[in-house]
């Protein structure tokens, strides 16, 4: 094993599938349910694989489950040496989210792989599929809280969490504003967290009125891609509120997020951050799907930075695993 932390960093409870009981928090994985505690190091952001194509063209036809395997399985064997225990995949539907890909991957590498519910509405729609425009929040809500209860598209795998994503604007568009409508009645029928591929503040605090508007507390909203916010005061403003801040572009740079972490450690909000690469992934639409963007970063190029500044094992230990715990748990 490569060694970044000291031993008891790793330790985590042992792999089960015995459904928790009702006063365990827990986390759905592609594999099965697992007491949260047991979740250990976590990468909160993720891609196996990600079809561009758009809604009105995705297909599992479009590639083959076994090339993917091929060429993402050594990716997550080689961050496994790094004490990696789960990984959220965070592909939405209609743009290749693939379960039973995801659980073979989770058997082949003994890695636990979180799938999501949920629509993405960036890009102005192009991965919404036509349904979703004259549907009520309710009734795209009863589409994922069917995926909850049982399974999606008949794999019997149950999501972690929601993925939804909207538009960068101000105000936030009708079919955008719906989707965390939808979101938060999920949320309450299921208490599965809500992660919303955003960016700026003006946008996300709009995600997070309506969530409140609706008597849910922003500790169930995650904001996903804030590093793309620069005033760092809004970051003291989202975490006063409870939302989670995701700094998840980690496969990608490096030095911007040291900035921001040193920023979140000085001024005690550790504790209300997530880290991740949002990096992979396999391309059907590239030849031999394309050039894959490895999930070191954070161990072979951050930390390392972090540590420089002062950060320690106990630093690292919260952003990825106690904080995921804390931002992710279900209870029965």
């Amino acid at each position: 094993m490569k060694l970044i932390y000291s031993v008891s960093v790793f330790m985590v409870l042992a792999f089960s599938c015995t459904k928790p009981d009702s006063n365990i928090s827990y986390f759905n994985s592609v594999t099965g349910a697992f007491p949260m505690d047991s979740i250990g190091l976590t990468l909160i952001h993720e891609h196996m694989l990600v079809d561009f194509i758009g809604a009105d063209s995705v297909s599992p036809e479009r590639y083959e489950r076994e090339d993917v395997i091929a060429k993402v399985l050594p990716y997550l064997l080689d961050v496994k040496e790094y004490g990696v225990k789960t990984i959220f995949d965070c592909t939405p539907s209609y743009l290749a989210k693939d379960p039973i890909l995801l659980k073979e991957l989770s058997e082949k590498s003994g890695i636990r792989i979180v799938t999501n519910t949920g629509y993405y509405g960036a890009v102005g729609g192009k991965y919404l599929p036509d349904f979703v425009l004259v549907e009520s929040a309710e009734q795209l809500a009863n589409r994922w809280i069917g995926e909850f209860e049982k399974g999606i598209e008949g794999t019997g795998i149950k999501p972690g969490f929601i993925k939804i994503s909207v538009n960068e604007s101000n105000p936030l568009s009708e079919v955008d504003g719906k989707l965390v409508r939808a979101a938060g009645v999920t949320y309450q029928k299921t208490g599965l967290k809500i992660a919303s591929h955003t960016g700026t503040w003006v946008t996300a605090k709009q995600e997070v009125a309506i969530l409140q508007r609706m008597g849910i507390a922003p500790s169930a909203f995650v904001w996903v891609h804030a590093q793309a916010e620069r005033d760092f005061q809004n970051y003291l403003e989202a975490a006063k509120l409870g939302v989670w801040i995701s700094l998840d572009g980690i496969g990608w740079s490096v030095e911007e997020y040291v900035e921001r972490l040193v920023f979140a450690k000085q001024n005690e909000i550790l504790d209300q951050v997530l880290i991740s690469h949002d990096a992979g992934w396999y391309d059907p639409a590239k030849a031999g799907g394309g050039e894959f963007v490895p999930f070191t970063n954070i161990f072979e190029k951050l930390i390392p930075a972090l540590k420089t500044g002062g950060f320690d094992d106990s630093d690292f230990e919260l952003l990825l695993i106690e904080n995921p715990k804390q931002a992710f748990g279900l209870n029965q």
